[in-house]
């Protein structure tokens, strides 16, 4: 369809009419100073926070089980008994045993007797060095034996390979048992392992000596406080998450394997810039703030990226973008652009100065002093 000469005379007025305005409205900024509220950069000594889940393990820990097919002929332990390394646990039937080691240990001994006779021999030249040498042989297979009779002999007599608590009895007296039969567990608790996961994003900010407190529902949420001792040496694929394993004393003997444990580590000191989250300029992926900056026309503002660190309280950490001390816009921001003249009408306490300073790991610590 043809438009008529007028309505395109009317349409450019229009557009014309437009870009006036706009033009007006793009400078009148300029003249009039936008009034704004500034904040000072500020440093601040900082932690990153993490939280996570872990579960306990004892510090040693074996399913006490057989070596052979026999039966059991003693148990010396109670359920939930402590005992001490070295302490006999269970007996088993060991009479054939006995008697071979007694039949090696005359072997033994005859075939040493004849050594010691020979070398008198030899040594007056009585006997040949072939016949000296077959008896050594003798000897020393004589000996073999007995040790491996002997050996035999120790496998049916159980004992505690360190000091801890057994677990429930699963056996009785005259019962047959064969090799992978779970007899009782053991468990070294004086100290208790406890692993859980930490997002990869906080590789860098964990290391071995790191404090960790933990708690329990299991135990009313009572704190305790372990030292982080390992690291795993991989990252998980799926999860994006590492293992990390920290160590807890337990003299009361209240952790329990298996039992789930809230963690909170605190990683990363740090001195860091912080300011009021209010200060920030999203733009996309991307932030930015605005920086007071003096010229001859009077005070202005730069626009400048930032990239960001930690998320806090009402406030953000600066990675890097802003100096200690720079002035930074935190209220009109709606209303200035980058060279924009403003006019400061009150400044801000520095975002470091109102931070709250207590976190769940600082309070959990102070309950526990307390």
């Amino acid at each position: 369809m043809k438009k008529s000469p007028r309505f395109l005379q009317s349409g450019i007025a229009s557009l014309f009419t437009l870009v006036l305005v706009l033009g007006a409205y793009a400078q009148a900024p300029a003249d009039k100073p936008v009034d704004v509220i500034v904040q000072s950069v500020s440093v601040k000594n900082l932690t990153t926070h993490i939280e996570a889940l872990g579960t306990l393990r004892a510090n040693e820990f074996i399913s006490l089980t057989s070596n052979g097919t026999k039966k059991i002929t003693r148990i010396n332990f109670e359920d939930g008994e402590r005992v001490e390394s070295g302490q006999v646990l269970v007996e088993m039937t060991s009479r054939e045993e006995s008697a071979l080691l007694e039949e090696a240990r005359f072997n033994a001994d005859e075939a040493k007797k004849q050594l010691d006779r020979l070398r008198e021999l030899a040594k007056r030249g009585a006997a040949s060095e072939s016949l000296l040498d077959q008896q050594v042989r003798t000897y020393e297979a004589a000996r073999a034996r007995y040790n491996a009779t002997e050996s035999r002999l120790k496998d049916l007599i159980l004992v505690a390979p360190f000091s801890g608590v057994v677990g429930l009895r699963e056996v009785s007296v005259g019962a047959l048992v064969s090799p992978g039969d779970q007899i009782t567990t053991l468990n070294d608790d004086s100290k208790m392992k406890l692993d859980f996961t930490v997002p990869a994003i906080y590789l860098r900010s964990i290391a071995t000596g790191l404090t960790v407190v933990a708690k329990s529902r299991d135990l009313g949420d009572k704190v305790f406080e372990g030292k982080i001792v390992s690291i795993d040496n991989q990252i998980d694929e799926v999860t994006r998450a590492i293992k990390v394993r920290a160590l807890l004393d337990n003299k009361a003997h209240e952790l329990k394997q298996g039992m789930l444990m809230k963690v909170d580590l605190l990683a990363a000191e740090r001195k860091a810039k912080v300011i009021s989250e209010s200060a920030l300029v999203p733009l996309g992926s991307n932030n930015f703030v605005f920086v007071l900056k003096k010229s001859d026309s009077g005070t202005i503002v730069e626009r400048r990226e930032i990239e960001i660190g930690e998320r806090l309280a009402g406030a953000v950490e600066v990675l890097n973008g802003v100096a200690e001390g720079d002035k930074i816009v935190t209220h009109g921001l709606q209303k200035i652009r980058a060279g924009q003249k403003v006019s400061v009408i009150s400044e801000e306490k520095p975002a470091a100065e109102h931070i709250g300073e207590a976190t769940n790991f600082s309070e959990l610590l102070q309950r526990k002093k307390n």
